[in-house]
């Protein structure tokens, strides 16, 4: 038994990372045990909630993962905690495109059959703040929404029309929250600031949120409503492998007898403040394959781990540190050596740009024949991909549901051997297979196709 809330919003900028973060941080103050997690793929906000609770934010993706994976992924995250709390993403009952429910955070509730908490944007309403929450609360019967937070309320008389139009929606009232500019977090192309750019203020920002959430909520009625949670009936999620990908039926199994008598093969996995994109369960499912996990700073680290074998480079921001990536030459070199060895190199978004020839103009490591710059438009959306080429990811012709997110462009877009083929918005080939390297713009969730670390570890001998 878990208890457990979702925190969820008519609409995105109503303040759901806001009241979230700062309710982990409230309880993990109080001495409760806190388990952080975000529908959706977003990278970001989970890093606030690791701050606000000390444990990993988790993310719980319903299109990516599938949805038979969201209660095993929540009760893995959750394991041995006091409390969940889960922020939803966008609007209640907004996911993917033209895919009814789907990934929505009404659906991820459902599964979790945990209650939610709607935050409501109340600057610009009072009495029409009922119609509103009362439209949410009967939409879909399966949704409970157990009471309500309102945010941004600017004064007392504000806060009595408000309470007075919705004490006959039979919705309660849990929380009444005033603006606030000591819990901003500045925003940018991608959205928030990541933590590991701004340590500091952002230990400060999740500070006052915890206050602000102290002074303005109930917290024990959203205990108690947590706590009304029903028992989940489904097993935690376990690393390891699964059902294979699909080829026409084949795969990678795990390391066989021999290898396992053999010492760890060592992954390296790019952190730092240019790469802060990753899922927590990537890392867990590399360690279950076998391989020992090591996390270096392009930004600072010079060489490579020592006896690297095989390495991870994900999303980020490199665009923004696009000048100190490039003055840490002896990494480049390395790395660009690595990758001519034929050894398993896997790039996702930032580690695609990492292995460029060029980002705006900055060398990079060459690994790849192509150049990225920045570009006005946004690239955003689910997308559905099948591997064009065998390679340290996937065999030719296995299938994966992956995300893309970025403000980049790179030229061309699709080596001579391509990663991915996609189906949607547009049917088109992207990405990179060059020897060891599988480079590419999607994001992809390996708890939803746990293989795919098997089949990575398997090839760094």
């Amino acid at each position: 038994m878990v208890a457990r809330l979702v925190i969820a919003a008519p609409s995105s900028g109503a303040g759901k990372t806001t009241v979230a973060t700062g309710l982990m941080a409230a309880f993990a103050g109080r001495g409760l045990a806190v388990s952080p997690h975000k529908v959706g793929p977003d990278y970001i906000d989970p890093g606030y909630h690791a701050l606000a609770t000390g444990r990993p934010g988790r993310n719980l993706d319903a299109y990516m993962c599938g949805t038979g994976q969201i209660a095993p992924l929540f009760l893995h995250g959750a394991r041995g905690c006091d409390l969940a709390v889960v922020e939803g993403v966008m609007g209640l009952y907004d996911g993917a495109a033209d895919q009814g429910e789907l990934a929505s955070t009404a659906q991820v509730a459902k599964l979790l059959k945990a209650p939610v908490v709607l935050v409501v944007d109340a600057s610009s309403q009072s009495r029409s703040v009922a119609a509103l929450v009362h439209g949410f609360a009967s939409w879909d019967p399966e949704v409970r929404i157990g009471g309500v937070i309102l945010n941004k309320v600017a004064t007392d008389r504000h806060e009595h029309l408000l309470r007075e139009a919705l004490g006959e929606s039979g919705v309660p009232v849990l929380g009444v929250l005033r603006r606030a500019p000591a819990v901003a977090t500045p925003s940018r192309h991608l959205g928030l600031v990541p933590v590991a750019e701004r340590q500091a203020q952002a230990v400060e920002a999740v500070a006052a949120q915890a206050e602000q959430v102290r002074s303005g909520c109930d917290l024990e009625a959203l205990l108690a409503l947590a706590r009304s949670a029903p028992e989940l009936h489904a097993e935690p999620w376990v690393p390891g492998v699964g059902e294979r990908l699909h080829a026409g039926g084949s795969g990678v199994p795990a390391r066989s007898a021999l290898a396992d008598r053999l010492p760890a093969p060592r992954v390296a996995v790019a952190g730092g403040a240019a790469f802060t994109f990753s899922y927590a369960e990537h890392t867990e499912l590399l360690t279950a394959a076998g391989a020992e996990v090591v996390t270096f700073d392009p930004l600072r680290d010079e060489a490579l781990p020592e006896g690297t074998s095989g390495l991870v480079i994900g999303g980020g921001f490199p665009e923004m540190y696009g000048e100190q990536l490039s003055a840490n030459e002896p990494l480049r070199k390395a790395v660009a050596e690595l990758a001519a060895s034929g050894a398993p190199v896997a790039a996702e978004c930032a580690g695609l740009l990492y292995l460029a020839r060029s980002l705006d103009g900055n060398p990079m490591c060459g690994v790849l024949d192509a150049d990225a710059r920045m570009s006005e438009r946004l690239t955003l959306g689910y997308r559905d991909a099948v591997a064009v080429n065998d390679s340290v990811i996937a065999p030719a012709g296995a299938r994966m549901r992956g995300h893309e997110f970025h403000r980049t462009v790179i030229e061309p877009g699709a080596g001579a051997l391509a990663a991915w083929g996609l189906r949607q918005p547009e049917r088109r080939v992207e990405g990179f297979v060059q020897g060891g390297v599988h480079a590419s713009y999607v994001h992809t969730h390996w708890a939803g196709t746990p293989e795919v670390a098997a089949r990575f570890v398997e090839r760094c001998g």
